[in-house]
């Protein structure tokens, strides 16, 4: 049986492809977004929403008062829809007829995920009178970095409806991992904590042809790198694990001529919160020691750039119960492991209980064979944006008008 939010999300799936074809020719990167912004706003101009746009980056929170009567209106729930806005420094490989036409690519499928909460915006509108509660959206720059879910939770996104938000939900299109339309998911982990490892080795530069009278730094970076591969194996448990991916090194500058100094960047990904306190413990003391030993100096900066991303159990089997109901149970596929990769969702999980799902809009017919997101080949079938809006739409709905029962 077809819900509302169905049929009407059917009625706007035009518009809403449009969107997304408009937004994926002209991508734009980071925090500041100013046409993706205008863009978004057109697109909002018809709906009765109290809008409040960002102070430090180009985000938009847009609040729908419900119009259900309750007993307490002070108790009204609140719900937020997420959608986030950025592209990605890539050059696009996908020969389509609205292809980007700046340099950058909506290669992780961002501009699906704005238009299919544009489309969700249009469907709760329409059932505006039918609902007990208020829903916050949030369209977010700076997903692919720095990271822009923060700063609208600083600058008062889950307080954005005067009542502080009771659950948060988000999706995430795939290019490839499942067939077109397949949603997947699982609850607690569901990606990794991707932070950053940044090491300077310093020593004392020389003659390549008399390395007794410098201090090289190159052969205790390479120990150190080995040296986290060992930590990896040897200190932390397989079924709570870490990756440690040394992605630059750099030093020296000719053959025969020892630097002053050496580096190298790594990512590391950690799936749990004591996983994450522990790899940067280690890996800080074990590259320190290293140099210590060489009698030289280390510099040495383990940044963090999201937290896990965990999805909370009550609301994952509800979000769960819900896609079965509205596209058929063979449309799940329950996830057995979490993801390596990372999500700055994460920081609005942290805060409010809700739950961040998969939906695939692989183009390819094998997506074994498909481009993964972040390719220059990644290709979306906007297809699914329907399906996508609808289901925030009814988690909404549900949500909001069972708080109230």
């Amino acid at each position: 049986m077809t819900t509302r939010t169905q049929e009407l999300a059917a009625d706007f799936a035009s518009e809403i492809i449009a969107l997304r074809r408009q937004l994926h020719q002209n991508p734009e990167i980071g925090l500041h977004l100013p046409q993706t912004q205008q863009q978004i706003l057109e697109a909002l101009k018809p709906l009765d929403l109290e809008i409040t746009l960002g102070e430090g980056l180009s985000s938009i929170t847009a609040v729908l008062r419900g119009g259900a009567e309750t007993e307490k209106s002070e108790d009204r729930p609140v719900v937020l829809l997420r959608g986030d806005m950025d592209g990605l420094p890539v050059t696009e490989l996908v020969d389509v007829p609205f292809k980007s036409v700046n340099g950058a690519m909506h290669a992780c499928g961002h501009d699906m995920h704005v238009a299919g909460l544009v489309g969700a915006a249009k469907v709760l509108h329409a059932m505006r009178e039918e609902l007990a509660g208020d829903v916050v959206f949030m369209f977010q720059p700076g997903e692919e970095g720095p990271g822009g879910a923060k700063p609208m939770i600083d600058e008062g996104l889950l307080e954005a409806a005067g009542r502080r938000v009771d659950a948060a939900y988000g999706l995430h299109v795939m290019s490839d991992q499942a067939p077109l339309g397949v949603w997947t998911g699982r609850p607690k982990t569901l990606m990794a904590s991707p932070d950053n490892l940044r090491v300077k080795f310093i020593g004392q530069g020389g003659h390549g042809s008399s390395p007794f009278r410098a201090n090289d730094p190159v052969p205790a970076l390479c120990e150190a790198v080995l040296a986290l591969q060992t930590m990896v194996t040897r200190h932390f448990d397989i079924f709570d694990p870490i990756v440690v991916t040394v992605g630059r090194i750099a030093g020296g500058s000719k053959e025969n001529i020892i630097s002053d100094s050496a580096e190298f960047d790594a990512t590391v990904r950690s799936f749990s919160v004591e996983s994450r306190a522990k790899v940067e413990d280690y890996s800080v003391r074990l590259i320190k020691g290293i140099a210590e030993a060489h009698g030289l100096q280390a510099d040495v900066e383990f940044e963090h750039v999201y937290p896990v991303t965990v999805n909370d159990e009550a609301e994952f089997a509800f979000t769960q119960g819900v896609i079965e109901e509205l596209f058929g149970e063979e449309r799940f596929h329950l996830m057995e492991n979490p993801i390596p990769g990372g999500e700055d969702f994460s920081y609005v999980l942290e805060e409010v209980p809700g739950t961040f799902v998969f939906l695939s809009a692989c183009a390819h017919q094998d997506p074994r064979n498909a481009d993964g997101n972040h390719s220059p080949r990644a290709n979306f079938d906007d297809s699914v944006l329907a399906d996508g809006a609808a289901l925030l739409a009814e988690l909404a709905v549900r949500r909001l008008n069972r708080a109230t029962v």
